[in-house]
């Protein structure tokens, strides 16, 4: 697989929340963006499926598909990247785009020493996921992102909105998005 240049601005997460309109919401990307294909509430089976469904609509809108698991799973279903903590990631090979999650400075600083090609760190704004968590807000996620040379992806209660408000190159969301 070719590496993804350049890095994708818009990032579609995906969750059994936005599942039943998901391929609308991935159809409706930007040309160019990508899907984080998670799904983590299906078996196996079902996964794999709804991968492939997925990633058809995917590649024929112009995204890349990256995974959240294992590099191995990620090559075997013919994903563009992985997406996870640091220590999941693997070293660099075949050209597979590979996202460290991160919520804090430590976090960052494992996805630098893993050699992540981008880092999503969240969370920026409160979030549905994390129903009453502590967010970082815009001047701790760009305190946390300034200390870093690896692009970063704000994600985290992230709408069209909110990315203006925070004026950041690229920006994910599950529920924003969908």
């Amino acid at each position: 697989m070719a590496a993804i240049h350049p890095l994708p601005r818009q990032w579609l997460l995906t969750d059994a929340r936005n599942d039943a309109r998901l391929e609308e919401a991935v159809a409706r990307l930007p040309a160019g963006s990508a899907v984080v294909f998670r799904h983590y509430h299906l078996d196996a089976a079902a996964r794999r499926a709804r991968f492939d469904a997925i990633a058809a609509v995917a590649r024929a809108s112009g995204h890349a598909l990256i995974l959240s698991g294992e590099a191995a799973t990620a090559r075997a279903w013919g994903a563009d990247g992985i997406y996870g903590p640091a220590a999941r990631l693997g070293s660099p090979d075949g050209g597979m785009l590979r996202i460290a999650t991160a919520h804090d400075a430590g976090e960052i600083a494992a996805a630098e020493r893993a050699g992540a090609a981008a880092i999503m760190l969240s969370p920026v704004f409160p979030t549905r996921s994390h129903p009453g968590g502590p967010a970082l807000g815009i001047g701790g996620f760009r305190a946390l992102a300034a200390i870093t040379a690896i692009p970063v992806v704000a994600l985290g209660g992230m709408t069209a909105e909110r990315a203006r408000m925070l004026d950041w190159p690229r920006w994910a969301a599950i529920d924003g998005l969908s």
